[in-house]
């Protein structure tokens, strides 16, 4: 005898797929036990439920006599489908009216609107993949980039996940042995060998902080790097910007204080988003509007992920450029790369007297010289230690992820001292349980309604 659905997934949903609005071709969904017998009582061509999964079929949504639209049926026979139930798409025309008559109608046979990320939280519960892969397919839609794409498809087809089942494996063979030295506690028996735990846990240690360490490019890669281009006025920076987006984005004069506002676009380099921000020249004035602007600047860098500091070679000592920085970033609090500008009109003793200077890239903006340098300097910058550049590596993108690892490292540190310290099984048990809680939530082997509602709900509705 067949077990009963979960109420959640007893009733079929239907949604629009495609993004609201006018379009040549808008796409609706249907998944849940009755999504064929529903698509077939409004649909006029061949029926349904008698064709093969993953077929197309051309023909009419009709309400009654009345003809909707001419539309093409996608079929897709559970468990074969994305959230393994029965599911059919309907490709209709991209008029908002007919996407409107055509949900109404579905939804008087009985569909329910989805919610957001419902399908794909179907798909989770129906065991298509894990919660770290479903979350992967959120970030796939909004990756903006050739690493972000890479990075979430990577972990949607389960790179991460298997990652973290091996450490989990891993962990859970000790803690079925420490559990069984709990059932014979009163007999003194160990069968742990705690040499070989400390063994195992120093290296799954490792592998967590790897991962932990990946995070930081991670965030990196999933949001952008903003980076400020602050320095004197005339030192450049408008023309940088533009030479490092190759347009003309700012105004460039030799009028020094031409930029009195904040100035930002986005340029991609070798798939990490660089968000660069021209900035207003930092120096003391009494023109209010540009004093303004200087205050900007100064908020700006203290937001910035990473500095730009930008001089003019022909105009600045290195002692003037250690103090102009220290005084803009103190203590170097964000990452700063000094940057020398008009090498093309510089003389010999000026460009030698930073060519050593540790920190320090010459660069001709006007001209472009130096720009593949100082682009390869901005990602070694931001890369992380020991991660591989072409992005096959394992990386963390999900604070939600960081924070479970973060806990299991603690949890392993925890286990660790205890072993030291001669603590009783019990308690090196209880931390274990902790790192293997830690661990399984990131990929919903331990999970709660409240986690899944609040990672799905960041879902689009069609998804």
């Amino acid at each position: 005898m067949a077990l009963p659905l979960p109420p959640a997934l007893s009733d079929t949903i239907v949604a629009l797929s495609t993004p609201p609005g006018a379009g040549a071709i808008a796409m609706l969904r249907l998944s849940g036990p009755e999504a064929i017998a529903m698509a077939d009582a409004v649909f006029a061509g061949k029926k349904l439920q008698d064709q093969p999964s993953h077929t197309l079929h051309f023909g009419t949504i009709r309400d009654g006599a009345r003809i909707l639209d001419e539309v093409v049926v996608s079929l897709f026979k559970g468990p074969h489908s994305y959230t393994r139930e029965d599911v059919v798409e309907i490709s209709c025309h991209g008029s908002d009216y007919i996407v409107e008559q055509i949900l109404t109608l579905l939804t008087r046979r009985g569909a329910r609107l989805a919610e957001a990320g419902e399908f794909t939280k179907r798909a989770f519960l129906h065991g298509a993949f894990d919660l770290a892969q479903a979350e992967a397919v959120a970030d796939l839609i909004a990756a903006d980039s050739a690493l972000s794409h890479q990075v979430a498809l990577q972990q949607m087809r389960g790179g991460f996940s298997q990652e973290l089942r091996d450490l989990r494996g891993r962990l859970v063979q000790f803690a079925a042995l420490l559990e069984l030295e709990l059932d014979f506690g009163e007999e003194d028996v160990e069968f742990a060998d705690r040499t070989g735990l400390v063994k195992l846990l120093t290296e799954v240690q490792t592998l967590v902080r790897r991962l932990l360490r990946s995070f930081e490019l991670g965030n990196v890669i999933k949001n952008g790097v903003t980076t400020v281009i602050a320095g004197r006025p005339n030192a450049g920076k408008s023309t940088l910007l533009n030479a490092l987006l190759n347009e003309e984005r700012a105004i460039v004069s030799a009028v020094a204080g031409t930029t009195r506002d904040l100035i930002e676009d986005e340029v991609s380099i070798e798939g990490i988003r660089f968000r660069f921000v021209d900035t207003a020249g930092l120096r003391d004035t009494a023109d209010v509007v540009e004093s303004i602007g200087v205050e900007r600047t100064k908020k700006r860098v203290t937001q910035a992920a990473l500095l730009i500091y930008l001089f003019d070679i022909t105009s600045t000592t290195p002692t003037e450029l250690e103090a102009e920085i220290e005084a803009l970033n103190p203590g170097r609090s964000i990452p700063v790369l000094a940057v020398g500008n008009k090498l093309d009109v510089a003389s010999d003793p000026e460009i030698e007297a930073f060519r050593h200077q540790p920190d320090v890239l010459l660069i001709a903006a006007a001209r472009g010289d130096g720009l593949d340098e100082l682009r390869e300097a901005l990602l070694l910058r931001v890369r992380g230690e020991g991660l591989d550049r072409t992005g096959q590596s394992t990386i963390v993108t999900n604070l939600r992820h960081a924070r479970s690892l973060e806990l299991t490292n603690q949890a392993l540190d925890a286990v660790l001292l205890g072993i030291e310290a001669g603590t009783g099984t019990e308690l090196l048990a209880a931390d274990l349980r902790q790192a293997l809680a830690a661990l399984g939530e990131i990929t919903g082997e331990i999970s709660s309604d409240d986690l899944l509602t609040s990672i799905f709900t960041q879902f689009c509705i069609g998804k």
